[in-house]
């Protein structure tokens, strides 16, 4: 176990966010990377699943509430937060690898029943993926600002996105390390929440062109048409996202997110019209850092809602 004031695997020194992020760093041997993970607390789980170009940081205020009675699990996906970040060569950046990845470490810690996901961004493609592997694990998802499907009717890919994805060069990303810094200047949109330590522990490990790999990967993994190597994977959810309407789902939205924007939230109402809703017209995609007062106890009342029968 590694101090988290001293992180000697991913180099970034954690001790300048220790109020922010107390927690001992666990690792998870996935070959020829470690994938970094949290496994706080005891009791039924709850897996965090992160986005792009975020990391387990941004679920702090969460981890610091449910701990208390549950077992939160929040890795960091490999190429992101403290996780290893290899090389092309020695890991495939796509969709099922972090699918696989996750699937692992879940059987590897034991957890194979009871699960929460909570998931966010490309966090959500990745863990309803996995819950479609296995359906029977999962008790309760808990969504925010992400997708299930493909790009819903009207909506295209963001010009953002999609300079980054079809480029042929990787500087604006890799070198000046854009999408991670446009990303705190513009994903949460209440006045002062941003502040310049939180911006920090964001972009702490991002830090130079070899450790922003996986920003870059992600955005160049979002399939658009068949033959893309994650095609298959999005197609499989988005056919079957249906069999979630007997599942207790809580989706939190900030309306002023850019890329999930109300096209999206559209869609899952259309999806799943069931679930429970909460929606935020002043906040953005980073919805956690705009609205946590908020969310912390309507996410309490959803898991007291729908507690989950005694283990046998």
């Amino acid at each position: 176990m590694h101090e988290v004031t001293g992180d000697v695997r991913s180099g970034v020194d954690l001790s300048r966010f220790r109020d922010e992020y107390p927690w001992d760093s666990e690792w998870f041997d996935r070959g020829s990377s470690k994938m970094h993970y949290l496994d706080e607390g005891e009791g039924d789980p709850v897996v965090f699943v992160h986005g792009n170009p975020t990391w387990s940081f941004y679920w702090r205020r969460l981890v610091k509430e449910l701990a208390g009675d549950h077992r939160c699990v929040v890795p960091d996906h490999i190429g992101m937060g403290l996780s290893d970040k290899p090389l092309d060569a020695d890991y495939d950046y796509t969709l099922k690898s972090r699918v696989d990845d996750l699937e692992a470490l879940l059987e590897h810690l034991g957890i194979t029943e009871r699960i929460t996901l909570v998931l966010h961004d490309w966090g959500g493609m990745i863990g309803l993926a996995f819950a479609q592997r296995h359906p029977e694990r999962i008790a309760r998802l808990v969504l925010m600002n992400t997708a299930g499907f493909f790009l819903p009717e009207g909506r295209g890919l963001p010009w953002q996105l999609w300079l980054i994805k079809n480029l042929p060069f990787a500087l604006p990303v890799r070198g000046l390390n854009a999408f991670v810094v446009g990303a705190l200047h513009t994903c949460s949109t209440r006045p002062g929440r941003m502040t310049a330590p939180i911006k920090a522990g964001y972009a702490a490990p991002y830090d130079s062109w070899g450790h922003r790999i996986a920003v870059h990967r992600f955005v160049q993994d979002i399939p658009l048409a068949p033959g893309h190597p994650a095609f298959d994977v999005v197609d499989a959810v988005h056919k079957n996202l249906d069999q979630w309407r007997g599942t207790p789902v809580q989706i939190f939205w900030g309306e002023k997110d850019f890329v999930f924007d109300m096209h999206f939230l559209a869609e899952w109402r259309r999806r799943l019209p069931d679930a429970e809703y909460h929606q935020f017209p002043d906040c953005g995609h980073y919805i956690l850092e705009d609205a946590h007062e908020e969310i912390v106890p309507r996410l309490r009342a959803f898991l007291a809602a729908h507690p989950l029968p005694a283990p046998e």
